[in-house]
């Protein structure tokens, strides 16, 4: 992935690099040259500790003993193969994720690390299940070994980067808390305070969709009405869908039309998609294992009854476990799902703080998910920039 580089401070940056490259002497090496690849064991036979022990998805728990106390790159064995880490404290790991002896001498540990990055080792995998790698085809990539005073400043700018990122993404989490914080607060009310109504009460129509028969083509081929899946909840906010029927797929199917500023909430789906909620920004219809709800806005505001329902999601997965062999949520569930309904003033209110967090924290567009993407971007152009290196 690259991204190009803003004119000004990126152009300095850009002439740093070059600089520091500028005739630069590159050795080329196999990793098998460089460090020592070892293979993680069983921790069981250990007691609890501060040591964490690593899988190949991150640290599992904590034990008593460390295998290794210098810095270290690990390598997945199984699994998420680009899923790296670099530790420069004691560590264990299990057997789905390689750990490493880094000759000093000749490499920085770090420098290993951000190389490794660029490799994208998921295509090294050889298996036909499970993704896995072997020490044989790791050993075999080649490294470039610039002088170790060119690696440790390439791994001081490259760690600039992953600070910044670091601390927005602190921030991004400080941001969340203090927005479910304020959400309880707004949408707890004392008894008698508010009246109670359920959501059958408040809304206009409450109904499922439909899915057109597949297979036939005049039910989906150049569709313009969007169609939208359960798994399309998780957006939260939709302005578009995946997939698109016709006329006649709605006229003979069980889907209606939804209009906008609707929300829907999921009666079914895979993981954890059952009772999540979405605000419906357009026209459109939904298959089965949604619930559209629409309401007249001169009596209740549709964004207070979503924000509302979001808090309302462990306990729509409570009510609903019980039903079926998978579990599910229905119409009547939902009809009977009582809501505390204030004013429209405070209902207002409490809908312009809580659009202002989630623009902060969710917007993929704006706030603080968009400048930690924007800024890995960043990170990975000068990343690439600074490990190109001509082979010989």
């Amino acid at each position: 992935m690259s991204v190009k580089p803003k004119m000004n401070t990126d152009k300095q940056k850009l002439q740093l690099i070059e600089k520091l490259l500028d005739g630069v002497q590159v050795e080329w090496k196999t990793l098998g040259e460089v460090l020592k690849i070892k293979n993680g064991k069983d921790y069981k036979q250990f007691q609890v500790g501060n040591i964490p022990v690593y899988g190949s998805g991150g640290v599992m728990k904590y034990i008593d003993t460390a295998v290794y106390n210098k810095p270290s790159v690990l390598i997945p064995r199984k699994g998420s193969l680009g899923n790296l880490f670099y530790v420069d404290f004691p560590f264990w790991t299990v057997d789905t994720i390689f750990w490493t002896i880094i000759n000093t001498d000749v490499i920085e540990p770090k420098f290993v690390y951000y190389f490794l990055q660029t490799q994208n080792l998921e295509k090294l995998n050889k298996a036909g299940g499970v993704p896995s790698l072997t020490q044989t085809i790791l050993n075999k990539i080649k490294i470039p070994i610039p002088p170790l005073s060119v690696q440790k400043e390439i791994v001081r700018i490259l760690d600039t980067f992953t600070e910044l990122t670091a601390e927005l993404t602190a921030e991004l989490t400080a941001r969340k808390k203090q927005y479910n914080y304020y959400r309880e607060q707004l949408l707890s009310f004392e008894d008698g305070e508010v009246e109670w109504k359920t959501l059958g009460e408040v809304s206009e129509k409450i109904y499922s969709g439909g899915t057109p028969k597949t297979g036939i083509l005049e039910y989906w081929v150049d569709g313009t009405i969007p169609w939208m899946s359960s798994g399309e909840v998780n957006l939260e906010n939709v302005y578009q869908t995946e997939k698109f029927i016709t006329e006649s797929g709605l006229k003979n199917s069980s889907a209606k039309l939804v209009p906008a500023n609707s929300i829907v909430i999921a009666l079914a789906g895979q993981g954890k998609t059952r009772g999540k909620v979405a605000r419906i920004r357009i026209e459109l219809t939904t298959n089965q294992s949604l619930a559209s709800l629409t309401f007249d806005k001169f009596k209740i505001n549709p964004d207070y009854v979503y924000h509302f329902m979001k808090t309302q999601y462990e306990k729509f997965r409570q009510i609903s476990s019980g039903s079926g062999t998978r579990g599910g949520l229905n119409l009547k569930m939902i009809s009977s799902y009582k809501l505390p309904v204030p004013s429209l003033a405070e209902q207002s209110r409490i809908v312009s703080i809580l659009d202002k967090f989630d623009t902060l924290t969710a917007s993929i567009s704006e706030g603080l998910p968009k400048e930690i993407e924007l800024r890995k971007k960043q990170y990975e152009y000068y990343r690439d920039k600074l490990l190109t290196f001509n082979k010989p």
